[in-house]
């Protein structure tokens, strides 16, 4: 009889992550808050001159991150340059949480926070958003008293599009300043907020960034740490030589410079929200306003018929329903006009064969 070798125990503990279905392409992507533009025409053009010699070559990041530092106003020694966010998400927790330290969560939110806290042994206390898709503070509050090694918050938060205020936050960070407050601005470009600029005020902050969304180079893999310098050398003893390849470098470079191409898909972003929004209304369909580029929608108990009625016709939507309890959630990203018209339009087919109760309000 054989015998399997066996993993860790944290690793057998772990739910299995399930990432993107194959067969995407050339679909309306509307179900992993990708850019539907693409991205801008000056990354295309960096890839397309990057010569032998440069993909021959170990990718060196230092003028990369300079230039990325100055842009952003940060210093070069508080910013590390990462293999997509989920990258950075797995170097916080391997530098600073040891295994059976705490990680606190306010789910639903990003489910590779708890992957990473998982795969490292940490002990996870979970608190929830509310109905109304608003963070639990007074809980949060209470949690950080315990002293947890490290708080991640995406802000704005993914599934719910929930953005937490300043007010908030600076809360946050002063009843905790012995626990790392992680705030995840995947979707900052479009909420208009950041606490980039706090970074020198507290030291248990660290901020994370990425390509994927606004910039619209999800393929390529590129993420950022913000920290003071200390907690940021402290991450890049435990980082990798090369995190980040050449073309990514290359695409990071040109997608700074080009910051009309940002402007314009935030532009759309909200174009296209304004007409999900009242396309939803109409059909009397309940949704949750957003700061990101999705929203989130409540379908009831033929969420999953409706998801799969609609990729039959190439229109992919996310179906979240685990992350409520099985309550019939999707979320919905916000593609241009055209795609959200779309969308309506399918979603209109599908529903008058049995109407979704209207819970609208």
């Amino acid at each position: 009889m054989k015998r399997t070798i066996r993993a860790r125990k944290a690793v057998e503990r772990m739910r299995p992550y399930y990432p993107p279905l194959e067969g995407r392409f050339g679909k309306v992507r509307l179900d992993f808050n990708e850019n539907p533009l693409g991205c801008s025409p000056a990354v295309r053009r960096a890839l397309a001159k990057l010569g032998a010699d440069a993909i021959s070559m170990y990718p060196e990041q230092g003028s990369v991150r300079a230039k990325m530092a100055k842009a952003l106003g940060v210093r070069t020694g508080e910013l590390l340059l990462t293999n997509g966010t989920d990258e950075a998400l797995h170097l916080l927790v391997q530098t600073f949480v040891d295994a059976g330290e705490r990680v606190l969560l306010a789910e639903p939110t990003y489910a590779m926070y708890r992957f990473y806290a998982e795969l490292a042994g940490a002990r996870i206390e979970t608190l929830r958003y509310g109905a109304a898709s608003e963070i639990p503070m007074p809980a949060i509050l209470a949690a950080l008293r315990r002293r947890p090694r490290l708080f991640f918050l995406a802000n704005p938060n993914s599934p719910t599009g929930h953005l937490a205020s300043y007010a908030q936050l600076r809360r946050i960070l002063k009843a905790a300043p012995r626990t790392i407050i992680v705030v995840d601005e995947a979707y900052h470009e479009f909420s208009d907020m950041t606490v980039l600029p706090w970074l020198r005020r507290y030291g248990n902050l660290v901020v994370t960034r990425t390509f994927s969304k606004a910039a619209g180079m999800a393929g390529l893999r590129l993420g950022c740490i913000f920290a003071q310098e200390g907690l940021a050398a402290q991450m890049r003893k435990a980082q990798s030589p090369y995190p980040v390849n050449v073309a990514a470098l290359a695409a990071a470079e040109a997608a700074l410079g080009d910051r009309a191409f940002i402007a314009r898909t935030i532009r759309e972003t909200r174009r296209g929200r304004a007409h999900l929004e009242r396309g939803l209304a109409r059909l009397g369909i309940r949704y949750f306003p957003s700061a990101g580029n999705f929203v989130l929608a409540q379908f009831g108990e033929r969420a999953g018929e409706i998801v799969t009625a609609l990729a039959k016709q190439r229109v992919l939507v996310r179906d979240r329903s685990s992350d409520f309890g099985g309550e019939g959630y999707v979320r919905i990203t916000l593609g241009t006009t055209r795609q959200a018209r779309r969308f309506l339009r399918e979603l209109e087919r599908i529903l008058p064969r049995k109407p979704i109760p209207r819970t609208f309000r």
